[in-house]
């Protein structure tokens, strides 16, 4: 199973600094929210965290130092593993919501006969794996995380222990996320070693940094994009709508007699083009002179696109040019266009290639180092364990709003004392 690249992107789902308790609004009836957890559903009951002293124990029935696996020589913990498997079932809430849907399919098969729930462990495990690996590959290729990167993950780690008051709340705070305080640090310190191996592998001045040529044709022939800009003389007015004869609706056109105006001054201002020495320096300025693109003032310098998000006959138009060329006038629903053909600013496109470099590394490091499972990941309830991380997560949330709700009221009577007092003073020293 190909490793995600927006799971490898975001690390870690947990935000810390000044906006400790971002997404722990409360809600109408006073509880805390469930924001991050993806899931709203008001049946959720908080969990007791009194006798709770491991967050795995409590939503999976398995100690999050329990191995669960192997990547290699290397073992696996379900601390880990849980993580990643509440990271993907939360992100797969959210696309299911994008599309109105509200309930986890867990039983729904693919092709394979694979379940929605056996998937989401399976990649959970792999994420677990390749965040395992991380560091023993760093330290093979003498790549090690900076001093000062750790020292700032204790710094940060002792920040919320003071915001909140206690060492407890501080685990607790992480456990919202399904985390650790040293889970955290060992994922983070994984991520920081994924980007030094990046850099050693595909870094600037790296045998494998990409070159133009490869980012052009990764850019134009994989992902399909192009850059264009052109003039446009507008034969619909895009202020009004009409319905068409089949029902749908679209704007209005012109009269023919303006469209007819329309048409000759498109010629006109090709034949300018085609008779200037520098026809790219007046492709701008009549371009700025007299096209009426509405979308001209937020893309001055062109438009960077992919097949299919375009007019078909712009795009068509677009890429049958050279970068450079300019096309004949070209007709389309909206009017007459006269389109220049830009090289792609490839500075755009390397970073995602070389990302996309970083994924197949990663995927052919797991198959060659090997991910095998246990028993124990046998047991794993995906659905059983996501329900109990729930209660969970809220019963930290709680807590941890009840504290802050306790500080704040703290804070605005101690402000309204001091406000009392200075007015008290103010009030006998005008009196006097």
């Amino acid at each position: 199973m190909s490793i995600k690249k927006r799971l490898l992107s975001a690390a870690l789902a947990l935000t810390l600094g000044a906006s400790l308790l971002t997404g722990c609004s409360k809600g109408a009836d006073g509880s805390g929210s469930q924001s991050s957890s993806g899931d709203s559903s008001s049946d959720v009951q908080a969990m007791d965290l009194t006798d709770v002293t491991d967050p795995y124990l409590a939503t999976a029935g398995i100690a999050g130092d329990t191995v669960v696996g192997t990547v290699g020589d290397y073992e696996v913990t379900a601390d880990s593993l849980l993580y990643w498997l509440n990271y993907n079932i939360n992100y797969t809430k959210q696309q299911y919501s994008a599309y109105g849907i509200s309930d986890m399919r867990w039983d729904e098969t693919s092709e394979d006969g694979t379940t929605t729930a056996q998937a989401l462990l399976k990649t959970a495990m792999q994420l677990a794996s390749f965040y395992r690996l991380l560091p023993e590959l760093a330290a093979k290729e003498g790549l090690s995380v900076p001093q000062e990167t750790i020292d700032g993950l204790k710094d940060d780690e002792a920040s919320i222990t003071q915001q909140l008051g206690s060492e407890t709340l501080k685990d607790h705070y992480f456990w919202m996320q399904m985390l650790t305080p040293a889970l955290y640090q060992k994922m983070y310190q994984a991520g920081e070693a994924s980007q030094l191996l990046q850099d050693e592998y595909f870094g600037e001045g790296t045998q494998g940094y990409p070159t133009d040529a490869e980012v052009k044709t990764y850019a134009e022939d994989e992902l399909g994009y192009y850059r264009a800009k052109h003039i446009l003389l507008l034969t619909k007015d895009m202020s009004k709508t009409v319905t068409n004869d089949d029902g749908t609706t679209g704007y209005a056109p012109l009269d023919d007699e303006t469209i007819a105006q329309k048409k000759a001054k498109a010629d006109e201002l090709l034949q300018q083009l085609r008779a200037s020495d520098d026809p790219v320096a007046l492709f701008d300025q009549l371009m700025n002179e007299n096209s009426e693109d509405t979308g001209l003032a937020a893309n001055p310098d062109g438009y960077t696109t992919s097949k299919g998000a375009m007019v078909p006959e712009f795009e068509q138009a677009a890429l049958a040019l050279k970068e450079g060329e300019i096309s004949d006038v070209v007709e389309s629903d909206y009017g007459y266009h006269i389109i220049l053909r830009l090289p792609l600013d490839l500075d755009q496109f390397r970073s995602q290639l070389i990302g996309d470099k970083m994924e197949q590394q990663s995927n052919q490091w797991l198959e060659e180092y090997g991910v095998k499972t246990n028993e124990v990941y046998d047991q794993i309830d995906p659905q059983a364990f996501w329900e109990k991380a729930q209660s969970l997560t809220l019963g930290a949330k709680n807590e941890i709003q009840a504290v802050m709700d306790a500080k704040t009221a703290e804070d605005s009577s101690s402000s309204a004392d001091g406000s009392a007092s200075t007015g008290t003073a103010g009030s006998s020293s005008s009196g006097s």
